[in-house]
């Protein structure tokens, strides 16, 4: 398989984990363990996403013994590289999600989900700016179809918090948060000197702990943890987690095989597979809208990939009848 080819498949998988990720944790957060009182609905997500990365962390950590490298990621912290992970961690994680769910709170859920669609043409901007990371008139134009499609599906059910200002300025801290950790990302990587698997060992970690000794204190949600623990739902999260760690590695080999702006216009398909998951799991109603809007979301992230001369329909023809 071709570098290309081999680039494709990791953003398409990861954003199919992702997907796969987002239906399951729904399923979750849905639980009463979650649901009791308005407090633990506020703070269900941020509580679920320190299990989420905690566990993922762990899983990560079977991995690397089992491909003998459990010490080398620690070993990578005091390295250029490793800071650089670090430092997208914080931004991605903490930083991003704290946003996002914030954001939930006040500006409304499917709101929130649709402006953070965004967040991919934030990382191109600063990819294009900080890496010179170029894309072709014709490959903006892909990355735009698939957050015009995004928005729309976001939009079909719109929910509005009166407090729609203050939930607008955290959903751009989670934009500004999520495009710069892909960026911050390929640039600790660039020089070979970290793996993504290393890297997002680096990254649950950080994120993990930065919930568990700054966010969570802060929202004094320790006491719902305690419950969780209690529960049999940890075990339920941390099957959830698995699907995030797949999603997250094959994630990150995109990044390195193809850059942050194309690895993001093929992780954002998890919108698109969510639909399709939901219908599949959970027997969620999907409509004729809906198919259109996520196959646009897909046909937007292959035009976003595709180099100039793919592009072109002569040369496509041309491969057809040479096949």
């Amino acid at each position: 398989m071709s570098t290309k080819n081999k680039g494709l498949f990791y953003g398409l998988f990861s954003g199919f984990t992702w997907g796969l990720d987002t239906v399951l944790i729904g399923v979750v957060l849905a639980k009463s363990i979650f649901t009791s009182t308005a407090e633990v609905i506020f703070l269900a997500p941020l509580v679920s996403t320190f299990f989420h990365d905690l566990l993922s962390s762990f899983w990560m950590m079977i991995y690397m013994v089992i491909r003998g490298e459990f010490k080398v990621p620690f070993q990578k912290l005091s390295t250029r590289s490793g800071r650089f992970v670090m430092l997208g961690a914080l931004l991605g994680g903490p930083i991003g999600m704290t946003g996002y769910v914030l954001a939930v709170k006040y500006l409304g859920a499917s709101l929130s989900a649709s402006i953070s669609a965004v967040y991919p043409a934030v990382g191109a901007l600063f990819a294009f700016l900080l890496l010179k990371d170029k894309l072709s008139v014709k490959n903006w134009f892909g990355l735009f179809i698939s957050i015009l499609f995004i928005f729309l599906l976001g939009f079909a059910g719109g929910d509005r918090s009166p407090s729609y200002i203050l939930g607008f300025l955290f959903i751009l801290l989670c934009v500004f948060g999520w495009g710069m950790e892909c960026v911050i990302l390929a640039y600790g990587m660039k020089d070979d000197e970290i793996t993504p698997e290393q890297a997002l060992q680096i990254r649950q970690l950080v994120s993990a702990v930065t919930y568990g000794v700054i966010i969570l204190p802060i929202f004094k949600a320790y006491p719902l943890v305690g419950t969780v623990l209690q529960s049999s739902q940890v075990w339920f999260i941390a099957l959830v987690a698995l699907s995030g760690t797949a999603s997250y590695v094959y994630y990150y080999k995109a990044i390195y095989v193809m850059g942050p702006t194309r690895a993001m216009a093929l992780n954002i398909t998890y919108a698109a597979w969510a639909i399709f998951l939901s219908f599949i799991i959970l027997h969620s109603p999907v409509t004729f809208k809906v198919v259109i809007y996520s196959i646009m979301i897909l046909v937007g992230s292959v035009i976003t990939c595709a180099t100039p001369e793919e592009l072109k329909w002569t040369n496509f023809i041309k491969r057809r009848r040479a096949a």
